[in-house]
């Protein structure tokens, strides 16, 4: 069984979708039953995942068994292990959470609402076990087309920033596939590690250059990493609440895995010198990132919009880690995947909380609303706000330690600086709240 384990959270989700209008016509309740029973199924198979490549190693499934580099391989390794987890936890716990934000505020049918959500997180599941550059832009686009449906099922307004992601997010993966044509016009072979091993021994050449290029270009579009993030703000604040519950906290940070793939192990900087400028440029446009969305976030009166404008600071500290090149640097990115994949989500779900009550999501009316008749969800905001300013013990805390420990290992005192500003943004517009 477990060399099917990559492939059985695939199943889960992709066989929850196919499953949803026989659910429909059985009970109203029915697409939600199905997509928590999916959602659950894919967390077991993820966590179980995880303690078997802690304890036995990797795991390799060929499909069909076509052996690589001919055939399509799907890899469990400790990062791909961890974003499943990662994926599969936080849809669990956001369709348990979600129901009755669903039933209010979702325009269409419960059914395709709840497929398109298990095709997007299908979609995800796939970008983070795949082994293969091709494939990998299959499950992006998968995954995007499903989530356009998602975030722009509630009305106009949701559905025209929806059409705007749609937009920036073809030409950011159009990108990605005309540089995966590059590669393999040079290589030969999609499979990740056949690739690297090729390009180490070729070294760079005009077309690695450009489709390394072309392919961070691409992921950095998805990755709402500044200035390719006009898209984020008004998506994420038209969306219903149930939909950017679980697209905040994972779009991004599936971008972010694919960038941290194509960092380490396709285009390393020790076998190439263009993805040298290539992580300089990510962590200078991350610090910028981490500056801008701070500042944007404060004078914000929409909380989803503040909560979107702080995802664009947070994405920054994760950028940032990943250009700094240094193994605290990828500690701290990854650590902070983590960190705001879960903190964000609780932050969505208290305002999806307000919003259910009938209290809106303009920050005077979270003031008066949350501490006096939602203690619970004030006490998880609380909670998450602390951790996003990065205050100890929290998650927060050890995630930009690290990146901070980076910064001091590579030399560069001025990120030090970025970060420890930046904290005190965060604190002035959660503050405001708390």
């Amino acid at each position: 069984m477990s060399e099917h384990l990559p492939l059985l959270v695939l199943l889960a989700f992709f066989g929850g979708a196919l499953s949803m209008p026989l659910a429909g016509l059985i009970n109203r309740r029915g697409p939600w039953y199905v997509a928590v029973i999916s959602s659950a199924l894919a967390a077991a198979f993820a966590f179980y995942g995880l303690f078997h490549v802690a304890s036995h190693g990797e795991v390799r499934y060929a499909v069909g068994n076509w052996a690589p580099p001919l055939g399509i391989e799907l890899l469990l390794d400790p990062l791909s292990a961890f974003m499943l987890v990662v994926i599969a936890g936080i849809a669990l716990v956001t369709l348990l959470h979600s129901r009755i934000a669903v039933e209010r505020e979702i325009a269409g049918s419960p059914v395709l609402y709840y497929a398109s959500t298990l095709i997007m997180l299908g979609g995800f599941a796939g970008i983070a076990c795949t082994a293969d550059l091709f494939n990998l832009y299959v499950f992006l686009e998968i995954s995007a087309l499903a989530s356009y449906a998602v975030l722009g099922s509630s009305g106009p307004r949701s559905a025209v920033a929806a059409f705007r992601y749609l937009i920036l997010g073809t030409l950011g993966a159009s990108f990605y596939l005309i540089g995966v044509g590059f590669i393999f016009i040079t290589t030969g072979s999609l499979n990740i590690a056949d690739v690297s091993a090729i390009i180490a021994e070729i070294g760079l050449t005009v077309p690695v250059g450009i489709g390394a290029v072309l392919m961070i270009v691409g992921m950095m579009v998805k990755f709402a990493l500044v200035p390719l993030h006009q898209w984020l703000p008004d998506v994420y604040t038209e969306a219903p609440s149930s939909s950017s519950s679980l697209v905040a906290p994972l779009g991004t940070k599936i971008a972010a895995y694919v960038l941290l793939r194509l960092v380490m192990d396709v285009f390393p900087g020790d076998r190439i010198e263009i993805a040298l400028l290539l992580t300089d440029t990510l962590a200078v446009l991350g610090a910028v990132a981490i500056i801008w969305g701070s500042v944007m976030a404060i004078p914000q009166r929409n909380l989803k919009r503040m909560l979107a404008y702080s995802s664009v600071a947070q994405v920054g500290y994760i950028a940032l880690g990943l250009g700094l090149g240094t193994a605290y640097g990828f500690i701290g990115a990854i650590l902070h995947i983590l960190n705001h994949a879960c903190m964000k989500n609780c932050l969505f779900m208290v305002s999806s909380n307000l919003e259910t009550r009938g209290r809106g999501v303009l920050i005077e009316n979270f003031n008066a609303s949350l501490r006096k008749y939602m203690p619970a969800s004030s006490a998880a905001f609380t909670v998450a706000a602390i951790s996003m300013i990065g205050l100890p013990p929290t998650a927060g805390f050890f995630s930009k330690w690290y990146l901070l420990l980076g910064s001091y290992e590579g030399g560069h005192w001025y990120f030090i600086v970025v970060i420890l500003i930046s904290s005190l943004l965060n604190a002035v517009y959660f503050f405001r709240i708390l």
